[in-house]
This record gives structure tokens, C-alpha cells and sequence, in this order.
């Protein structure tokens, strides 16, 4: 497992590109509302740590994983963000919905990061069980989310700086 000896939430603030003039968007599935939220609240807490004025922060809401993908692009086209943090959580059941939901949405994003001149971080918990999820949403291993902020900010630089 990746992150097992790993914590999510720490990096190195000195390594962090100056934010100054750039502004972000943040896309959170409402599935799983229980994991996004912390996913949520690592991410704006890792952006606001880092001299994100809370006006360069536009976050939307969608009903699930599925719907990021379109959430993400409608951004894009419609708020001048400079990244996008796409916030979502499946997590296995009993049927292939989960393989068809993963794989939509990885390439989703996949397909916006190339297709765009947005980065968009992925930012989509694809666990076993709910207690990975937990885990990894500002539990034993951090939070995910404070980890796609801090790709967020060098994405969003790299595209400034070229």
C-alpha cells in the first residue's frame, strides 16, 4: 500500500511556489460526504497555509465521483481558475459499479488535463473499505486532500512560469 508508511499532510513549506496572483477551484463529490468533507478541509486548509487569499478559492459541489469530471471542465471554461482539485471518494461495494466509476473518473481527468491548459489534481480516494478511506481523509495517513493543494500550487505555477 503507498501510503502506508506515508503522511499525507506533510511537506516542506519552504518548497511551496509564491501563490500570489494565482486563483483555484475545488470540486467536491457529495457521495461519501463523510470522507469529501475532510478531503475538503485538508485541501482549503493547505491552500489558505500557503497565502491563498479565500477569494481566489471557488469551490462547487456535485453529486458524485461521476459528476467531477464535468464539474472540473465547467470550471474551467467558466471561473479563470489557474489548477482544479477534484474531491471525491468511492469506495468497493459488492458490484463492478466501483471498477466503471474508477476508471471513468480517473480518465476523466486524465482526459482535462490534456485536453486543457488547466492542470486538474486528482483527488479521488479509490479504497477497499471505509476505513482506508478515513485513513486517508486526515486519519492515521494524513489527508489526501492537503496533499492535492499542495500539487495544486505547483501545477498552478508551472503553468504561470511557462
Amino acid at each position: 500500500m503507498a501510503t502506508e508508511n506515508k503522511n499525507l499532510s506533510q511537506y516542506d513549506k519552504n518548497t511551496i511556489p509564491n501563490t500570489k496572483g494565482l486563483r483555484f477551484g475545488i470540486v467536491v463529490s457529495e457521495w461519501n460526504d463523510n470522507i469529501t468533507s475532510g478531503l475538503y478541509n485538508g485541501a482549503l486548509q493547505a491552500l489558505l497555509e500557503n497565502n491563498v487569499p479565500q477569494e481566489d478559492i471557488v469551490t462547487w459541489y456535485v453529486p458524485g465521483s461521476f459528476e467531477l469530471v464535468y464539474g472540473s471542465k465547467k470550471m474551467i471554461e467558466t471561473q479563470n481558475v489557474d489548477a482544479v482539485i477534484a474531491i471525491g471518494s468511492v469506495i468497493q461495494g459488492e458490484t463492478k459499479h466501483f471498477d466503471f466509476v474508477c476508471e471513468a473518473v480517473s480518465h476523466g481527468i486524465k482526459d482535462l488535463n490534456v485536453q486543457t491548459d488547466v492542470p486538474v489534481v486528482f483527488c479521488v480516494l479509490t479504497d477497499n473499505t471505509l476505513q482506508q478511506a478515513i485513513d486517508r481523509s486526515g486519519g492515521k495517513h494524513g489527508n489526501k486532500g492537503t496533499e492535492a493543494a499542495i500539487v495544486a500550487i505547483r501545477m498552478a505555477y508551472l503553468k504561470s512560469s511557462v
